[in-house]
């Protein structure tokens, strides 16, 4: 996973509940009084099954009922991504008739 470092979900509940005291927010890093002029920011969420590759000519034959086979097996992590960055994985769910995606851990990466 290169410089990406795995977190579970758990130990972001807390900050992200917004019970972290201002006193502990990074030195440089905004409060959330601060943040809230991005509360509002539209953001583009992504949930990748998996990947296929295929020539064209491939696709062009695909027709109704035809099955494309992906990269992931059965039960493996789904990818999450805001705009267009891994952000976290998650198991697929359903909520009423409708697919949904639960989070199951955060991905990290050092901004260097």
């Amino acid at each position: 996973m290169g410089d990406e470092e795995n977190l579970q979900l758990t130990e972001f509940e807390n900050a992200a509940a917004g019970d972290a005291p201002e006193s502990a927010a990074e030195p440089g890093r905004g409060t959330s009084k601060e943040l809230d002029a991005v509360y509002d920011v539209p953001v583009q969420v992504s949930a990748v099954l998996g990947r296929a590759q295929m020539q064209v000519s491939q696709l062009l034959k695909l027709g109704r009922g035809a099955v494309v086979e992906l990269d992931r097996k059965v039960g493996e992590a789904v990818d999450i991504y805001v705009n267009n960055r891994l952000v976290a994985r998650g198991e697929v769910v359903v909520v009423e008739d409708r697919l949904g995606v639960t989070m199951t851990e955060i991905i990290k990466t050092d901004r260097a």
